[in-house]
């Protein structure tokens, strides 16, 4: 496959996104697909696009994304594309600029390639499984914190007990993961049950910039599963990883039973 022509496409659909960003028509078109998960025009649009040149550029691959979800077209359960057309779409609404176009092609469970397109902050990162992972073209190296108080966190309003420092948060989390891979931030993490298009990309973006990158337990993710969801994401630097595993298990194992 020409990885080269995926970050174009990807680049193509972020510009896609954008006109409706700058236009003003991002909120106009929003609705909520279930209670508190919102999705506008934009999304539906970008998903269509994506799905209609990704499929061309690899007929094999299946297709998983957050607006149609599993439909393999007939092709082969090796090859998948996870796609969220734009993650953070509370910022996109609301005319932030935390939001990417997040594409991801998984083989055999685990992410090989990954390319996040946020246009309105003019980044785009991309990354190969084994390889190499960049942003704007400029490698990357990720958070190499060895302790865990005080360190990096992407959050608003931390209360004081909470020995961490906050800094920018977008809504997207494949942002935030990314933000740990170009050592803006240290750790991110969620306990709650996820879907795979959110982190798919950002995964092999953060790994390959040397990020340890697991579910809420510690566990390693596998993508294109059967309900496509993962329980939670841990994103850290390798130094903080144990104890971060640590302080995320009691919360963990309470939502470890829900589907």
């Amino acid at each position: 496959m020409d990885f080269d022509q995926l970050i174009q496409i990807t680049g193509e659909a972020g510009d896609l996104a954008m006109r409706d960003w700058q236009s003003g028509k991002k909120a106009s078109g929003t609705w909520e697909k279930s209670p508190g998960q919102i999705v506008s025009d934009a999304d539906i649009a970008v998903d269509r696009f994506l799905r209609a040149r990704l499929e061309q550029l690899l007929p094999a691959a299946g297709w998983l994304s957050e607006e149609t979800h599993i439909d393999h077209s007939g092709a082969g359960d090796e090859l998948t594309w996870v796609v969220d057309p734009i993650d953070g779409t509370k910022d996109f609404v609301a005319g932030k600029p935390g939001w990417c176009v997040s594409v991801a092609l998984v083989q055999n469970g685990a992410p090989i390639f990954g390319v996040l397109n946020a246009p309105a902050m003019d980044e785009m990162w991309v990354a190969k499984a084994g390889s190499h992972t960049e942003l704007n073209g400029k490698a990357l190296s990720a958070s190499r914190r060895a302790e865990y108080d005080g360190c990096r966190i992407p959050a608003e309003n931390l209360p004081p007990e909470i020995k961490l420092t906050s800094v920018f948060k977008p809504n997207s989390i494949a942002l935030r993961m990314a933000m740990v891979a170009d050592d803006r931030a240290d750790l991110v993490a969620s306990t709650r049950w996820g879907h795979e298009w959110d982190i798919a990309a950002a995964h092999v973006i953060a790994e390959e910039a040397g990020a340890s990158v697991t579910d809420a337990l510690g566990k390693s993710l596998a993508y294109n599963g059967t309900h496509g969801k993962a329980l939670g994401v841990l994103c850290c630097s390798g130094g903080i990883y144990d104890a971060a595993v640590e302080r995320l298990a009691k919360f963990a194992a309470n939502a470890e039973g829900e589907p």
